[in-house]
């Protein structure tokens, strides 16, 4: 057992023992995440038993790739192991290059059900480059891998809706779609699934959860990264391919869906898929893109690129509880503060009995604030009187932070909650080919007319046309009011 883990893993693992069929083993995510995320999840009871089977480009063998992983779990891993710990994980490694074809995985992966015995069940990750994720797939159907399997992909699903309508039929010819996993690492957050835990299961916020109470709602994730050695990837993607469509839509999905008929991955998968549907085409007059000064300069990237490495639009849900309340979006590299925010603005009262230099209306309407790093955090901002004489108003805040908790150690890391997700068969945080090809629809009129990219100053917040974008409110970011930091004292 990991130290400082909790002990309980009941209900939230698979219970069978599981092969993993890791294609991309040697890349960066696989030693980043995968990898360590695998270890703790076995070391901490999680999985009852597990081998994994790294393939990749990369000429390694068994000995090789977990010399590979150790390195990673030492540089990666967020908690400490013993001895111990390492002999077990490491002796349930193999490898197979991917030059020795579909016959020599099909070997490993016998020889390691062999090794776990009968009841085990297999899960494929694809942690590859769009470019090589239908090769990969050839090989596991050459490799009669398929049945009862379930496959892990990574994003992007598609660049436009023809592609991702051909991607999924492809798919289709091999696996079912319940045995795909689209995933999206921001879902399997804590705080992320904490909205679900939030809007339906307190009576406070449910009932206003709605047009009549909401003004606006604003997603933003800003990131002060630059692109490092993605710029070549990224010029073919940008901004709106790479986040919006596969991360911000979908957590769109979250705040904005009805309660399902019960807790459960079908039910939410169907109310996800509502809001989709109901959500309008994107109009290029409600988007501002950007790009940053030196995006052009940088290796892969076109002199002339019009690849944008900033964005920011308005969505519009017509359906009955969101009419007429707008989204605001926003996201992209080499900005002002790295965040990842979901905040909902209240209404304001319809008229104040309060006199002009109280201070009430000087910093905006109520917010309720949610905080997705894994900080995991929660806000909720409103006017109180000021202490003493006169009426003096200022903005205060009720916060909660995960630490409040004293359980912030039991938070699994968004891969980690993933990967167990699917190795259960559970699709409630993983989005599905009709709400991934229908995002893709409602984005045709902004692929195909897409405005003009504005240059920002890295550092900035991106180009000043977002103001106008988002007028007559303002953007959330920066705070109006700072988070509270933790007391290590209590």
């Amino acid at each position: 057992m990991v130290k400082g883990m909790a002990r309980n893993t009941t209900g939230v693992g698979p219970r069978t023992p599981q092969v993993v069929v890791l294609f991309g083993a040697a890349g960066d995510l696989s030693r980043r995440k995968l990898l360590p995320g695998l270890f703790h999840l076995v070391a901490s009871g999680f999985i009852p038993a597990c081998r994994i089977i790294g393939v990749s480009l990369d000429a390694l063998d068994a000995d090789g790739f977990r010399a590979l992983a150790s390195a990673a779990v030492a540089e990666h891993g967020m908690r400490k192991f013993t001895d111990e710990e390492w002999s077990s994980f490491s002796s349930g490694l193999d490898y197979v290059p991917l030059g020795a074809g579909p016959a020599a995985l099909r070997a490993a992966v016998e020889r390691a059900e062999q090794s776990l015995g009968a009841g085990c069940r297999r899960l494929h990750y694809l942690s590859v480059p769009p470019s090589a994720a239908l090769s990969a797939v050839k090989m596991l159907a050459d490799a009669d891998l398929v049945a009862g399997s379930r496959i892990i992909m990574e994003k992007p699903f598609g660049t436009d809706l023809a592609s991702a309508v051909a991607l999924n039929r492809a798919l289709h010819e091999v696996f079912a779609e319940e045995q795909i996993f689209r995933i999206d690492h921001f879902l399997g957050k804590e705080a992320a699934q904490n909205i679900l835990a939030f809007r339906f299961a307190n009576g406070l916020f449910e009932p206003i959860w709605n047009r009549n109470f909401i003004d606006h709602v604003q997603i933003d994730v800003p990131e002060t990264l630059g692109l490092g050695k993605r710029s070549g990837f990224y010029e073919q993607t940008g901004a709106y391919r790479d986040m919006v469509v596969t991360h911000l839509f979908q957590i769109l999905g979250f705040v904005a869906m009805e309660a399902p008929t019960h807790l459960a991955p079908k039910p939410i998968s169907e109310e996800k898929n509502k809001v989709f549907r109901s959500m309008l085409p994107i109009q290029p007059s409600n988007v501002v893109r950007g790009q940053y000064t030196g995006y052009r300069t940088e290796e892969g990237v076109s002199a002339e690129s019009d690849t944008e490495t900033f964005i920011a639009l308005r969505c519009d849900i017509d359906n009955w509880r969101w009419a007429g309340v707008p989204f605001y979006l926003r996201t992209g590299k080499r900005l002002a503060e790295g965040q990842r925010i979901i905040s909902i603005a209240f209404r304001e009262p319809p008229k104040s009995m309060f006199p002009a230099d109280s201070g009430v209306g000087a910093h905006g309407p109520d917010h309720l604030t949610f905080d997705l790093a894994d900080s995991s955090k929660m806000s909720l901002s409103f006017y109180g009187k000021r202490p003493g004489p006169g009426m003096k108003l200022d903005k205060l805040s009720l916060q909660f932070a995960m630490n409040d908790t004293g359980l912030s150690g039991e938070v699994l890391e968004a891969y980690e909650r993933l990967i167990l997700d699917a190795m259960r068969g559970d699709h409630t945080l993983f989005t599905t080919a009709e709400g991934i090809e229908r995002l893709w629809e409602i984005s045709v009129p902004l692929i195909e007319s897409p405005p003009p990219v504005r240059t920002y100053a890295p550092g900035t917040w991106g180009p000043n046309a977002i103001h106008q974008l988002i007028a007559p409110h303002a953007w959330r970011l920066p705070f109006e009011r700072a988070w509270r930091e933790q007391n290590p004292g209590g």
